[in-house]
């Protein structure tokens, strides 16, 4: 590995053994990168440079008026609030920063500036709950945080001594989209607009990603600077084909990487400009596409057959390009969708651990039923158990190389993702003669509803936390709408009654301990669970319920 930039090494040295990583397919001219470079860089300043300074970067909606950030004043914000973060902040390379916060200008601010700080960023999702704040800030030993102001509670009791979720570590905290004394944005207005970015190596840790396990464990996905950039070369170069004109709009959050891909690193890297939102609902979505001349859009399925209908109601001319990932695109969806708006989706299979999209197609290469085929610069595989390559037509397990995939900070779960330099993302498919991927389900008990990831043993948990429960196990059941939901079986404690207004109180305790996407909309009382002779829980008796 070429030499670090980093001061605190905490990154490098919590690598999985170069034994346990995947193989990485880098002999490509479209990843042909430098030996140092730093991305924030690459995206932006490189930009300026190609003439684009006057263009718009963002979007916003300021007092119900769209409004545009130039590509010149992205840079110049984003070059003050580095120097706030090194300055007033105290931070070297290589300190893990956390972020938090909806999709706004102010968070793809803070994300740039950290990136060119030398900074690894460790972006968190807005509906986290303080317990499952504690978990990321002690898996990567955070030591400072920057944090929408209207996002602070469930951080503060992180940074609270005496409270149960506590992080001793977590010393230093600011603010952002405030124009109070004290703010990111208030310190970085007396600040030069010009800062040297720190000199990366390709190869240093910028990001980590998290992502919930099937134990509900979270797992840190480390990625390098050259993985920012691989992510917007391959897929969206030789599958979505943007330019400067377009414009990006879309849901996933930028704590996600297919946000942070889709709506910030894509446009950036393509000279476009991009619509940064928040809280948007499938009529908003459209109305946003209407008042901003939107062409590209990223959302999960559940968003474009809530948004099929209501397409009457807008002019969505405008609109070329749509991308599905997140989750299982069903037929019915793909052509509800192409009914209702005349466009084919364009379908995505992508994952944390390895960044973003890797297998997809678009327009005539569209294949009915099928995601799509590898995205040029990566290589799928269906294997069985053994890891033996299966005929074409047969059902086996996902395998995938290219230039990004699967490093695990400190976490035993390396092995399981990465066997035989393939990276297995856990899903079962059959692929054709022709190359074609045809995903049939998950591998693992992983619900994915509405594009979030939830997993049963961590709802499990909490609803054990309840009085009234005695144990529980947790499934995700087929949904026309969400793809999945989350069902929940509970055995009840002696002195409690089996009713609806149960059912309100368990789904309310888990909406008020973790995210509240993860509470089971479905609660059944049983008198007792399925489970094996050595006492494990049958998931698949639960699903044949």
């Amino acid at each position: 590995m070429e030499p670090s930039a980093h001061v605190d090494t905490f990154a490098r040295d919590h690598l999985p053994p170069q034994d346990q990583w995947p193989v990485f397919l880098l002999d490509n001219p479209d990843v042909a990168y430098p030996a140092r470079f730093n991305c924030a860089t690459e995206l932006l300043d490189r930009a300026v440079d190609n003439g684009n300074r006057d263009r718009p970067a963002i979007w916003s909606d300021v007092d119900g008026r769209p409004h545009a950030t130039t590509y010149g004043e992205l840079l110049a914000m984003v070059n003050r609030s580095a120097h706030v973060l090194v300055d007033e902040m105290g931070l070297q390379p290589g300190n893990r920063l956390l972020l938090r916060g909806p999709n706004t200008l102010q968070m793809a601010v803070a994300f740039l500036a950290a990136l060119k700080a030398g900074l690894v960023v460790v972006p968190t999702m807005p509906l986290l709950r303080a317990k499952e704040l504690k978990q990321i800030v002690d898996k990567a030993q955070i030591g400072a945080a920057l944090c929408d102001t209207r996002l602070t509670e469930e951080l503060a009791r992180c940074t609270t001594q005496g409270d149960e979720f506590f992080c001793a570590g977590l010393k230093r905290t600011l603010v952002f989209h405030d124009d109070a004394a004290g703010s990111l944005e208030t310190l970085a207005a007396s600040k030069p607009s010009e800062f040297k970015a720190c000199d990366t190596a390709a190869d240093d840790v910028c990001l980590i990603a998290f992502t919930s396990g099937t134990t509900g464990a979270p797992k840190g996905c480390m990625h390098f600077h050259r993985d920012v950039l691989a992510m917007c070369d391959l897929f969206p170069r030789h599958v979505l084909e943007p330019t400067p004109d377009d414009i990006f709009c879309g849901t996933p959050p930028l704590a996600f990487t297919f946000g942070l891909g889709g709506l910030l690193c894509f446009p950036l890297r393509a000279g476009a400009s991009s619509v940064l939102i928040e809280k948007q609902t499938p009529d908003t979505l459209l109305q946003n596409v209407e008042r901003f001349h939107a062409t590209i859009m990223f959302t999960a399925p559940t968003f474009y057959r809530q948004m099929a209908p209501l397409i009457p109601r807008y002019d969505i001319a405008s609109l070329k390009k749509t991308v599905s990932a997140g989750e299982a695109l069903p037929d019915s969806t793909r052509e509800l969708w192409r009914e209702a708006s005349g466009i084919e989706m364009i379908d995505g299979i992508g994952g944390t651990e390895l960044i973003h999209i890797f297998i997809s197609s678009s327009g005539r290469d569209v294949r009915p039923h099928a995601i799509g085929k590898a995205v040029p610069g990566y290589v799928v595989q269906a294997v069985d158990d053994d890891m033996r390559p299966v005929p074409a037509g047969t059902l086996g397990k996902l395998a995938v190389r290219g230039p990004t995939g699967c490093r695990y900070l400190a976490d035993e779960r390396q092995r399981k993702f990465v066997r035989d330099g393939w990276n297995l993302p856990g899903d079962s498919v059959y692929i054709d003669e022709d190359g074609y991927v045809f995903y049939q389900a998950r591998a693992d008990d992983m619900i994915i509803s509405a594009g979030y990831n939830i997993s049963g043993p961590e709802v499990e948990s909490v609803l054990m936390q309840h009085a009234a429960v005695a144990e529980c196990g947790v499934i995700g059941v087929p949904d026309d709408t969400r793809g999945q939901i989350v069902k929940a079986f509970v055995v009840l404690n002696k002195g409690y009654s089996a009713d609806e207004k149960l059912v309100a109180e368990l789904q309310e305790f888990v909406k008020n301990t973790v995210a509240p996407y993860k509470y089971p909309r479905v609660v059944v009382f049983i008198d007792a669970l399925p489970r094996t002779e050595t006492g494990k829980l049958k998931r698949f008796a639960l699903r044949a319920m």
